[in-house]
């Protein structure tokens, strides 16, 4: 059952990502930048849809899973990894050559979260989407504060970038006004904005485990709230489909 609350954690941001795909030409093959895409889990779906797919990752160690992901199915010819950051990324891909970058879970950990989105405009083509996915500062006080861990959650809420000190594997997380403004500095503009893993996260293992139906209900859940307004402070993720302008 954890790989059915798995898919449930991604099913929303695939609804996004697969209407933006198709937003930019109904007709494959797309050019597609996947910013920090590791081994290849959204990459190597959007490659089976018959897009051409770019990951650039740190990790060698990523980019072989990537490869391997890749031959098993048989999406070779349509994914290359190539080892880079993002503020190295103009120097693997040229500006103006992608029509859709994905940016998930990467602004989180990078030197400089500004610098990255800039990459990120640059390589994009006029009429060009971004799909960016980030942490929410909110929920990981929230979160920290049902599992009674209250002086790390009032340490996040302190923390000007949202970072819980020493032993946290990001380095900030965001406020949904944050992240719209540091897109639109750039010259990408929100089309759509969501939540992602609002229920997820937080529904006991054990009525997953138990219930047959749990998880099409948690996903019913998941994408009846993904817009809506008073539900975005608890998303765990904050995911944007931008447009550059």
């Amino acid at each position: 059952m954890a790989r059915s609350r798995t898919a449930v954690r991604t099913a929303v941001v695939w609804d996004y990502l697969r209407s933006a795909l198709a937003d930019v030409r109904s007709d494959p093959p797309l050019e597609v930048l996947d910013l920090g895409g590791g081994s290849g889990g959204f990459a190597v779906p959007v490659a089976q849809l018959g897009h051409r797919v770019t990951v650039v990752d740190p990790s060698p160690d990523s980019l072989a899973a990537l490869e391997r992901r890749a031959a098993e199915t048989s999406t070779t010819d349509r994914v290359r990894g190539l080892q880079g950051d993002a503020a190295g990324v103009l120097d693997l891909v040229a500006a103006g050559s992608v029509d859709v970058v994905l940016c998930h879970s990467v602004l989180e950990v990078v030197d400089d979260p500004a610098e990255a989105l800039r990459a990120i405009a640059q390589v994009l083509r006029p009429g060009g989407v971004a799909s960016v996915l980030a942490t929410s500062r909110v929920a990981a006080v929230v979160a920290r504060v049902a599992a009674g861990r209250l002086g790390e959650a009032r340490g996040v809420f302190d923390d000007p970038a949202g970072s819980a000190g020493e032993g946290d594997p990001l380095v900030r997380r965001f406020a949904l006004d944050e992240l719209q403004a540091l897109l639109a500095a750039v010259g990408l503009r929100a089309r759509t904005v969501h939540g992602a893993r609002i229920f997820a996260d937080v529904v006991p293992a054990a009525v997953l485990d138990t219930d047959p139906q749990a998880v099409d209900d948690l996903l019913s859940l998941e994408r009846a709230a993904a817009e809506r307004p008073e539900y975005l402070g608890v998303a765990t993720q904050l995911h944007v489909i931008a447009d550059k302008d």
